[in-house]
């Protein structure tokens, strides 16, 4: 991963920061899906307590420019600046940034009820459980294409690494073993 391009959200009164980056990377991962790309990782350099508002794709400049040649971003180019094709610096750390997924979910729940593998007092304490391990991590509300529900899609940061590692991303552009270039 030598190349990236660096996507600033924009936002103005009538579309917030976090609303914006929903929207913006929701219409990423609708680009890298179309494309079955697999080479195509992202990253949040402003990451704090939030996302911030920079996207960073990171790849091949061929796969770069492929992503930049679809469009993708449309109408809401207005509320971003993006940035050109640029090298990699040198001496930079590397990172993994990949999805988190809680282990006991309202839907998880709705399943072992519809079973009727759980009793009343089970419900009660798997919902005390499971408000108690909620995760602390940023996400991003995407909308889902195929049926109008939101979710939430949390990301987790890994350590800082002085070496990459080589492997494929998701077509939301994380991994759990894959890094990404970290400056």
């Amino acid at each position: 991963m030598k190349h990236y391009v660096e996507i600033v959200i924009k936002p103005d009164d009538e579309m917030r920061e976090n609303i914006l980056l929903n929207k913006v990377y929701t219409k990423l991962h609708k680009a890298l899906f179309t494309l079955k790309t697999t080479e195509i990782a992202v990253s949040f350099p402003k990451y704090k307590v939030l996302l911030g508002d920079v996207i960073r794709l990171h790849g091949s400049e061929s796969k770069l420019s492929e992503v930049k040649n679809t469009n993708w971003l449309g109408g809401l180019s207005a509320y971003c600046q993006v940035s050109p094709i640029q090298t990699v610096p040198d001496n930079v750390s590397y990172r993994t940034i990949s999805r988190i997924q809680a282990n006991m979910t309202e839907a998880k729940l709705r399943r072992l009820i519809k079973r009727d593998s759980i009793s009343e007092t089970e419900i009660k304490q798997y919902r005390a459980k499971m408000f108690g391990m909620g995760l602390d991590n940023p996400y991003l509300e995407l909308q889902s294409a195929s049926n109008g529900h939101k979710h939430r899609r949390y990301i987790q940061f890994g350590e800082l690494r002085e070496e990459a590692v080589k492997g494929t991303f998701d077509c939301f552009g994380l991994s759990k073993d894959a890094t990404v270039p970290w400056f």
